[in-house]
């Protein structure tokens, strides 16, 4: 249960504590933050409300204990991320009920996340020792009108205080993939959790805390957005952010200053389907990417393109599996459960209702109970249709029909976004071609678009976000590189 065993230190009474300085504690404010269940609508948990100040004293703990993490070595660091990575791993039946509870996760998904990260964290040891471990040496004279009398060793450094900011939709997986690489490159973390899946990333953090990683290094601080978040953001203390979630992303770039970015704010992700396609391959990755987790995914498949001449083939075999699916609660790990809120629900309703009033055709009946709305597939969804073009982030998946190949690339590059696409043919040349065309930071060939496995690198671009994630490039993402050049009294050549 949470907030129960090794992980009752992190709650007091009703409320869960915030992590600073290698200690739980209570917020000088003397307020909490309610987080309601999307199943119920009711109040599930509370967290601390801290205060600026608070934030101010953690930065300070953080720059301190970055500079003794820094001269840490490699194989220590990677150590204890191994040891956290077990733990979590070990404790993973309360972290999931906290998923299931707070985001209404289903019950074998959030066990997965839980699993699926402690793996990350153990693959990035093993891969921050190998990258960090390495450097370059040049020589001078490779460059015209130079003698051998310069030698330039580089190597990788930290950067000194890494803020993360995971999203509501995967709270565990996409802080630790922030959490881990900041750590073994040798920088401490402050991590800003999302309010739903606060709880389940206070007791991963505890995870990190029982592995005896020094006080201070990492701290976990929970609050309100408009209290503390451009407070930290803004923060001299931070020298690097790593951000995932929504348009959020786009003012902390324009407020960050100087400071490196890693930014994934969402995508409409574009299904591009050819006439020579295998249909029941497309209907089953359509389903799986357009209506896992209930569609709150940033790499969801977000508007299907498919061709005239096959479209009413392809709607049937979708429909059929849309009529398998199951809805319900979390606990009961049904396909579709509740959206993570009422304001959610409420925005995907006005997009379901503004395709009806245009003319969509509606595969489904619409149906809704509080935040739980039944999957449904929109076919014949012209360009005029909200739907067309904003991310819903529930089961609402839209079907425009194309004319060619061409028409299907325009409508995918037109979107703001550009996470990812994918393409559905047997042609490799065409997939090929279709690919490069596309404005996305990835294409899938003949599969969902999807995030991972978590050592793939992933991108966006447009408002898609900045930057580069998967295990390699976020290692990379937060050091900066060293140089030290000797200086030689005359030219040496070696063995001349």
């Amino acid at each position: 249960m949470a907030g129960s065993g090794i992980f009752g230190e992190i709650i007091d009474g009703d409320v869960f504590k915030y992590y600073a300085d290698g200690e739980w504690k209570k917020s000088s404010s003397g307020k909490a933050v309610s987080i309601i269940n999307p199943t119920t609508r009711k109040t599930q948990y509370k967290v601390q409300a801290c205060t600026q100040e608070e934030v101010n004293k953690v930065m300070e703990t953080a720059k301190a204990a970055q500079k003794s993490w820094a001269k840490t070595p490699l194989w220590k660091r990677a150590e204890l991320l191994h040891k956290a990575a077990a733990i979590l791993k070990e404790h993973r039946a309360p972290i999931a009920e906290a998923l299931i509870k707070e985001i209404a996760k289903p019950a074998k998904d959030a066990v997965t996340e839980v699993v699926r990260s402690g793996d990350l964290v153990s693959y990035c040891a093993e891969e921050g020792v190998r990258i960090l471990g390495q450097g370059t040496f040049l020589v001078s004279d490779s460059f015209p009108g130079n003698e051998r009398t310069k030698y330039c060793l580089t190597s990788k450094i930290p950067l000194g205080v890494v803020l993360a900011i995971p999203p509501f939709n995967y709270p565990v997986n996409l802080a630790v993939s922030k959490i881990a690489p900041a750590l073994i490159a040798g920088n401490s973390l402050v991590l800003k959790p999302p309010t739903q899946g606060a709880v389940a990333c206070l007791h991963m953090v505890h995870c990190f805390h029982l592995a005896g990683f020094p006080k201070g290094l990492i701290s976990c601080i929970t609050g309100k957005g408009s209290e503390i978040g451009d407070f930290l953001t803004m923060h001299p203390g931070v020298n690097c952010i790593s951000f995932t979630g929504g348009d959020t992303g786009i003012a902390i770039s324009k407020k960050a200053g100087m400071i490196p970015l890693q930014m994934e704010l969402g995508g409409k992700d574009a299904c591009i389907v050819l006439e020579d396609a295998d249909l029941d391959l497309v209907a089953a990755n359509i389903v799986k990417g357009g209506f896992s987790y209930s569609g709150q995914r940033c790499t969801a498949v977000k508007v299907v393109l498919v061709m005239e001449s096959i479209a009413d083939t392809l709607v049937e075999k979708v429909k059929s599996k849309v009529a398998k699916l199951t809805v319900g609660p979390p606990e009961d790990d049904c396909d579709i459960t509740p959206v993570v809120s009422e304001s959610s629900a409420n925005f995907i309703e006005g997009l379901v209702m503004d395709a009806k009033q245009k003319g969509a055709t509606f595969c489904q009946e619409y149906k809704r109970e509080g935040n739980l709305i039944w999957p449904l597939l929109l076919d014949h969804v012209r360009p005029d249709m909200r739907i067309a073009w904003e991310e819903p982030f529930g089961p609402v998946l839209p079907v425009i029909r194309i004319g060619s190949v061409e028409e299907g690339i325009h409508h995918c590059n037109a979107s703001n976004f550009g996470l990812q696409g994918c393409v559905f043919t047997k042609d490799i040349n065409k997939a090929m071609l279709i690919s490069d065309a596309m404005e996305t930071g990835t294409v899938q060939i003949n599969s969902a678009p999807a995030r991972g496995p978590d050592h793939f690198p992933f991108q966006g671009i447009k408002d898609s976000g900045i930057g580069s994630q998967g295990i390699t490039n976020s290692i990379n993402m937060m050091t900066k590189v060293k140089s030290t050049v000797i200086n030689l009294p005359t030219p040496s050549y070696t063995m001349g």
